[in-house]
């Protein structure tokens, strides 16, 4: 029988390593990005150098020139992240009410948005599930099937089935935000293209983040997930070697026992099958014997 619970201890051991080794090369690469003091400074030295830069640090507050508004509350934002709840009640088979909720694909809008420190502005583009992004929750609203004023005319034994029964059902919607004026650092590929605009972008290979902490916090959080990274692989490993090796021991165990067993079988057999043989030897031999016996005794008369 295959020790599946080791196998896949080593496994996880060997999908951790490489999840540390990754973090541990983003934490590299992000000690070696270009640090950009004024968003100015990124136009000029792409300007001199070339249009394209591998990896930068900027920082400033996000600004858009057609935010989104996020109804029902008054927030402005950037990029609006929408989830969707259905709730929904059931009698189950001791005849009380489970709830169940079923989770719709969020949607997601980001519209052209950059960082303004000021002295310029660094167009940011598509930061949505950048590492290190976190959107601010804008409304939680929960919409019944029944409006608020039918609620309140229920009375109390019909709200109270209201509160537990099929009809406490509706949607619920979560809307989370980048708000206006959020002071960010993002670490991304700086290009300028032929129009002149300055923007910051994911890069074909390496990190691309986009956070409220600086740049050294960056590198700490992201050097702190490889240790973690790192501990867990070796603790799995450890567990997946125990495991594996208590099942070979337990394996060539049994076998010698097995192979115990048998050879006593074997032994026992043997002794066996040498007496029978024996048996039948001497019953022969002296078959034999008693016969040229007889033969001499008839001879002799």
């Amino acid at each position: 029988m295959i020790p599946w619970v080791g196998v896949g201890c080593c496994m996880s051991a060997a999908a951790l390593y490489l999840l540390g080794r990754k973090s541990g090369r983003d934490a590299d690469v992000l000690k070696s990005a270009t640090r950009v003091g004024q968003l100015k400074d990124l136009a000029a030295i792409l300007d001199t150098d070339c249009k394209v830069l591998p990896l930068v640090k900027i920082s400033g507050r996000v600004g858009s020139d057609a935010p989104i508004n996020c109804e029902p509350s008054d927030s402005r934002g950037v990029i609006v992240e929408e989830r969707e709840e259905l709730h929904s009640s059931k009698r189950n088979d001791a005849g009380s009410w489970e709830q169940h909720i079923t989770l719709k694909s969020p949607t997601n809008t980001e519209v052209p948005w950059y960082l303004d420190d000021e002295t310029g502005r660094v167009y940011v583009e598509k930061a949505h599930g950048a590492t290190g992004l976190v959107l601010t929750v804008a409304a939680d609203v929960f919409e019944s099937k029944r409006s608020p004023d039918q609620i309140r005319s229920l009375d109390p034994i019909n709200l109270n089935y209201y509160m537990q029964g099929p009809e406490r059902s509706g949607v619920r919607r979560i809307k989370k935000i980048l708000p206006i004026g959020t002071s960010l650092t993002v670490v991304g590929e700086a290009v300028k293209d032929d129009t002149g605009r300055v923007r910051v972008q994911r890069p074909h290979k390496g990190p691309f983040c986009v956070s409220e902490e600086d740049i050294d916090q960056l590198i700490s959080h992201v050097g702190r997930w490889a240790w973690w990274y790192n501990f867990a692989s070796l603790g799995f490993t450890a567990v997946g070697a125990c495991l594996l090796a208590k099942h070979a021991a337990q394996y060539f165990l049994e076998r010698r026992h097995w192979w115990e067993l048998h050879k006593r079988w074997y032994n026992f057999a043997s002794l066996g099958f040498t007496t029978v043989g024996a048996y039948l030897l001497a019953k022969h031999a002296a078959q034999y014997f008693l016969e040229r016996w007889r033969r001499k005794e008839l001879h002799k008369s």
